[in-house]
């Protein structure tokens, strides 16, 4: 065991063993979403206890929030969109050094549409042999409700949580995969509604289900419990999860400022050592129905246990009556879910790019450096060095030796190929979507 825990520091660049944490009280933020459940899991379970960390979990008003507390210092870090320290790292909208060490998990989001809208879909969708809807559905059978919508003059609306989340990419990707427009940003317009089909704005995860409801927004894209909450309400129908836009998603990080991260690299490595159990503790599914229990707490989720357990414990509910299997809807460790790869901050950065918050073109050295700033995947090989030594998990449990890049994969819902190695040339294999030397000018795209 010596010499594996040996070999594996050779391999990431650390230190065998890290030493006492610098600092010991901790106060990390969080959004209402059911994929914050690591940082639950790791305080209910005491694995921060267990690390000689006293944490304090403390949900915020709305991601913008999240990230300025993190910034000044008010918290120590955060659950965060994946998106969000690439985007500040780049200057997109804030600008502040923010790391990540530790990949919270994979899937967990849907699109939901209004009742109308999905009615108005019904005659576009294809039946399978039991008369409901063949999966994954299209965009495609959107785009005749928004040809109409247009016709009458009429925008149609739909929301995402943030301007860099998970959540606007699968979105945009979804739509465009099925021939809609989700618009383009632009250094004078950060609207993102720029030659757009589809008009999307922000609305807090937890606001969405009433917003559409109101007849202010068409439909959405967010994370757990919101879409099935749309239904329970009988507002909306889920129609499409973002396993079946990109399978095997990477969905949130826990962020923290690259200041922070200096300062105090023991209690890092001692956060993710805790979180890392936690994820392991919640892919038991054996353990999913205490864990919908916990994240049900106000003080955590605060959404019904029946609603949190409906995308949670192996099912997805799409149609009122239409349950679908979804083992895979919430992973937290499984496929190597947690370690930190550069070819996944790549994926988010080409999306940037291509709708144009990246304003111009990067050669692919950019992309990988970008990566590198903002990926620690040292930080968590030594967490797990750790939990290896300390006989909490297996050599196996981690991709070690990795490069940081996943195989090339086609698992897309538009079967497209995406390798993080080559980001240009998969910026230039979408039909919609800046590529090349284009930019985003005026009121359209300009270049070649």
């Amino acid at each position: 065991m010596a010499t594996l825990v040996a070999a594996l520091a050779v391999m990431t660049g650390a230190p065998a063993r890290a030493g006492e944490p610098e600092k010991d009280v901790l106060k990390f933020g969080f959004i209402k979403l059911t994929d914050m459940a690591p940082l639950a899991i790791a305080k209910e379970k005491f694995f921060f206890e267990d690390e000689g960390l006293q944490v304090e979990l403390e949900a915020q008003a709305n991601w913008k929030v999240l990230l300025d507390r993190v910034i000044t210092g008010e918290l120590d870090g955060a659950h965060m969109l994946a998106g969000q320290p690439l985007g500040a790292t780049i200057g997109y909208g804030t600008q502040a050094d923010i790391v990540t060490a530790f990949s919270m998990d994979l899937n967990g989001n849907a699109i939901t549409v209004s009742n109308a809208v999905f009615e108005e879909m019904k005659p576009h969708l294809e039946a399978g042999p039991d008369g409901k809807p063949k999966h994954p559905i299209s965009a495609a059978a959107l785009k005749p409700v928004v040809e109409r919508f247009r016709a009458e003059g009429k925008p149609f609306n739909m929301a995402m949580v943030f301007p860099v989340s998970t959540h606007n990419y699968e979105l945009r990707y979804w739509l465009a995969a099925g021939g809609l427009s989700p618009g383009f940003y632009s250094p004078d317009n950060t609207s993102g509604q720029i030659v757009a089909d589809v008009l999307l704005s922000v609305t807090p995860p937890p606001q969405m289900p009433a917003t559409m409801e109101a007849g202010t927004i068409n439909g959405y894209s967010v994370g757990e419990p919101w879409n099935q909450a749309a239904l329970f309400k009988r507002v909306g129908v889920p129609i499409v999860t973002d396993h079946q836009i990109w399978a095997y998603n990477p969905e949130k990080v826990f962020g923290v400022t690259s200041k922070w991260a200096e300062t105090n690299p023991n209690t890092h490595v001692a956060v993710v050592k805790a979180l890392i159990r936690a994820g392991m503790w919640l892919d038991d599914p054996n353990n999913r129905a205490e864990a919908v229990k916990i994240l049900s707490q106000s003080n955590y989720v605060g959404a019904d246990a029946e609603v949190i357990a409906n995308s949670m414990t192996g099912s997805f509910e799409f149609e009122k009556g239409d349950r679908r299997p979804a083992p895979e809807f919430n992973v937290f460790f499984k496929h190597f879910a947690t370690y930190p790869f550069y070819s996944d901050a790549v994926w988010y950065l080409t999306q940037m790019r291509r709708w144009g918050q990246i304003p111009t073109a990067k050669p692919d050295e950019w992309y990988f450096e970008t990566a590198q700033k903002v990926y620690r995947p040292a930080i968590y090989m030594q967490a797990a060095e750790a939990l290896i030594a300390e006989g909490k998990a297996k050599p196996e449990d981690f991709p070690v030796g990795s490069d940081g890049f996943k195989p090339a994969t086609s698992a897309f819902i538009d079967g497209l190929e995406y390798d993080g190695r080559k980001p240009n040339a998969y910026l230039s294999s979408f039909p919609i979507g800046l590529k090349g030397n284009q930019t985003v000018s005026g009121n359209g795209v300009a270049g070649g």
